[in-house]
């Protein structure tokens, strides 16, 4: 079997599919092809493996192809050194990870000057081969015979014939191997304050003394007593029990050393197995399982984040409805931007409707001119400071409309991140003359109309829908959520003709340079009339063409099809359909009576098999489906403004705005999200949150418990629980929640230190 076949055996096994798809795949994406691309137009080649799949097989397989060329270059570094055997060769060809790799690989690499080598050179090994020799036999006595300049006495000796051995068992793949597995049931992962530490490290307080098996620490935890490690405040050790663990450790140390029994040179190597298992071994081990321990949590928060940001995205838009965005503010004045059902700007204003101004009629007389001006359907308000005051402002004034005119509704909205592209050289360069602050505005009203097409603008780790998200492998972190946008906005699809440099820069085969070659065409020559315009654009050649053409839309262009999913390349196919159909395309999209007496295998040929036939029909019959839901809404209590006013018992509708393997925080509309620890999800025990609950999700919630001083509130989705306290009626109209800002890191921090409380 060749690398390639076994990389694909390897790789079929973890992704459930067979070697043949699995080689299919890889000879696409080797060829550059994009996932997205892979996942919606090669079925065929692929048998169907979806974008999770893809994701996961591109990964592993440049992993594992890694490995094969490390696997090669030790296999020549050994060879080189002339001491390549046949058994060796045959252990390097069946390591199966790369620690396994390097473990074979230790006794041959090169070294500094070690107690190993100085001993060699004194001329102990023979001593040591004599006491593994002869085990009754006094070690002391033997070593009287090596005695010289550079060695005074036997301990000396011994001592030399020792470090021979530590270092001989410390380069012992098989040993390795062992300790490692035992460890990884065994131990124990412990913190402790370091004295004098406390102030300081409050935060941390929970692992001042914390102790718990290292193979079931969540990565939360982990992440949190890694990060007080960093910060000083805490030691961690990594080691099994030392009552029963230690003795064990010790043993599997000593059966390398073969069988030993009750001679004074069995006596003397288990000795040296104990020594070399306290001052090397156990020592190594805890570097492994710390190294283990991070990439396990850091995967795990990376996961979390990766799955919230996509539900994030993938929120229901408000669509293409004029919308008022808000951004509140006390001192400075609520800055306000009206955008028209594209998105363009239209309009902004500054009000100053609180202290130290006042200014109530002015605020009123300005929001109802720019109402009745722009015929607003929406009003977005930012999640941050002043954001309740504001509602209610924004709800008094919508009571003194005329009558008969058309209330717009109101929504609370996220401004994570909006700072963040406010400041950027993006919106800079779109909003040259606007202030930073209006800037966020427009952002908040955008993001209620099309949440992806707006959040693709701010860095995914800005959001704030993560855990510990700075502590994390920052490489690993940007290539999972930079996949997780690009399979966001290909599953969507893009308007060719609306869509900015941003959103256009994430679709399959772009890029940030094809993406602004794009906008500088549009901008040019107006609106592309067709797809097959694109190739016209500067440095858009026939592979890009390939992959992005499918996921661009155009509606009401001269061509239907190109308001659809179904790829150019598939027009042909897709005509013959609706020629079976006797009727006009247009008639026949979105008409799924004219297609039921259609069947798919009829059409099959060289080319186009099953899967992208069944793709066309569901096309044709509801083309450019949105895999979003549908707008939800939620409102808030009423009267329940701060943490004050809540009470245990109070049943409350809010937002889910962030994710984690503890549990679920949600936006209740007092400025502090509550935290639905995993416990309190559902009636039954739950594994992942995510079973119960995504991003987004409007929900209802029983308050259980409310720390007033640390900002901490305790929510519930039980049923059962103490009698239930009806919150305050909930305002006239309620407003649609899209995801609300998490908190920031204070907020995530505080909720995060009570869920590890009950943990």
């Amino acid at each position: 079997m060749d690398t390639a076949d076994r990389i694909a055996r390897i790789i079929a096994a973890e992704i459930k599919a067979s070697p043949g798809q699995v080689a299919a795949a890889a000879g696409l994406l080797d060829g550059g092809a994009t996932v997205p691309f892979v996942a919606r137009y090669r079925k065929e080649a692929t048998g169907g493996l979806d974008d999770t799949q893809l994701r996961m097989l591109a990964d592993r397989l440049a992993y594992l192809r890694e490995m094969e060329s490390r696997r090669a270059t030790i296999l020549a570094s050994i060879a080189g050194q002339g001491k390549l055997t046949d058994d060796l060769a045959g252990a390097i060809a069946g390591a199966e990870t790369k620690a396994a790799l390097e473990d074979i690989y230790l006794p041959f690499k090169p070294k500094r000057r070690t107690k190993a080598m100085i001993a060699r050179e004194q001329g102990l090994e023979p001593l040591l081969r004599a006491i593994q020799a002869d085990r009754t036999a006094d070690p002391a006595t033997l070593a009287a015979t090596y005695l010289t300049d550079a060695v005074p006495d036997a301990k000396a000796a011994l001592d030399g014939a020792r470090d021979i051995l530590v270092e001989e068992l410390s380069e012992n793949a098989a040993l390795l191997g062992n300790l490692r597995d035992f460890m990884r049931t065994e131990a124990f992962i412990a913190a402790r304050l370091i004295a004098g530490k406390e102030a300081v490290g409050a935060k941390f307080s929970d692992y001042f003394d914390h102790r718990e098996k290292w193979s079931a620490i969540p990565s939360h935890r982990a992440l949190a007593i890694l990060r007080a490690a960093k910060e000083e405040i805490v030691t961690i050790d990594i080691s099994p029990d030392s009552d029963t663990g230690t003795p064990r450790a010790e043993g599997i140390v000593a059966r390398a050393l073969g069988p030993l029994r009750s001679g004074p040179g069995d006596q003397w190597l288990r000795q040296v197995a104990a020594w070399t298992w306290r001052v090397r071994l156990s020592n190594t081990m805890y570097v492994d399982l710390l190294t283990e321990l991070r990439k396990r949590a850091h995967d795990e928060a990376i996961r979390v984040f990766g799955r919230n940001l996509r539900d994030l995205l993938l929120a229901a838009p408000a669509g293409p409805r004029v919308t008022i965005g808000v951004d509140p503010g006390i001192r400075t004045g609520c800055k306000i931007a009206v955008v028209d059902t594209t998105g363009k700007l239209l309009d902004t204003a500054t009000i100053y409707p609180f202290q130290p101004r006042n200014d109530l009629r002015g605020a009123e007389a300005t929001l109802l001119a720019l109402i009745a001006r722009h015929g607003a359907d929406l009003i977005a308000i930012g999640n941050g400071t002043a954001s309740r005051e504001t509602e209610r402002l924004v709800g008094d004034i919508l009571k003194r409309l005329p009558a008969g005119a058309t209330v717009p509704t109101r929504v609370v909205v996220s401004e994570a991140g909006a700072s963040v592209y406010s400041a950027s050289e993006l919106a800079a360069r779109e909003f040259p003359q606007l202030d930073v602050s209006l800037r966020g505005a427009v952002s908040i009203a955008r993001r209620l109309q099309d949440p992806l097409a707006e959040l693709v603008k701010v860095p995914p780790e800005s959001i704030g829908v993560g855990q510990y998200q700075h502590d994390v492998d920052q490489r690993q972190l940007a290539n999972t959520l930079e996949a997780v946008v690009e399979d966001a906005v290909n599953a969507v699809g893009v308007d060719l003709n609306t869509a900015s440099a941003p959103l256009l820069a994430h679709v399959a085969g772009l890029g940030p340079s094809l993406a602004q070659n794009i906008v500088a065409w549009r901008d040019e020559n107006g609106a592309f009339p067709s797809r097959a315009a694109l190739k016209k654009v500067a440095g858009l050649g026939p592979r890009a063409f390939e992959q992005c053409a499918g996921f661009l839309r155009i509606p009401g262009g001269k061509e239907p099809l190109d308001a659809s999913a179904v790829h150019p390349e598939a027009y042909g196919i897709a005509r013959r359909i609706v020629a079976a159909c006797g009727r006009d395309i247009r008639a026949i999209m979105g008409d799924g009576t004219a297609l039921k007496g259609i069947r798919a295998e009829q059409f099959v040929d060289d080319r186009f098999g099953l899967p992208t036939l069944r793709d066309i029909l569901a096309e044709l019959e509801k083309p450019s489906r949105d895999p979003r839901p549908g707008f939800v809404t939620a409102s808030f209590a009423d009267g329940v403004e701060q943490i004050t006013d809540l009470r245990p018992g109070m049943v409350l509708e809010g937002t889910v705005t962030n994710v984690a393997a503890f549990g679920a925080f949600v936006d209740i509309g007092v400025h502090q999200d509550g935290l639905v620890h995993v416990s309190q999800l559902a009636d039954r025990f739950v594994k992942d949150p995510n079973e119960v609950v995504r991003v987004g999700d409007v929900v209802r919630v029983r308050v259980t418990e409310i720390d007033v001083a640390r900002k901490r509130i305790g929510l519930s989705m039980r049923k059962g629980g103490p009698e239930e306290t009806p919150a305050p009626a909930a305002r006239g109209k309620p407003g649609p929640r899209p995801a609300a800002k998490q908190g920031g890191e204070g907020s995530l921090g505080a909720a995060l230190a009570q869920a590890l409380r009950r943990d």
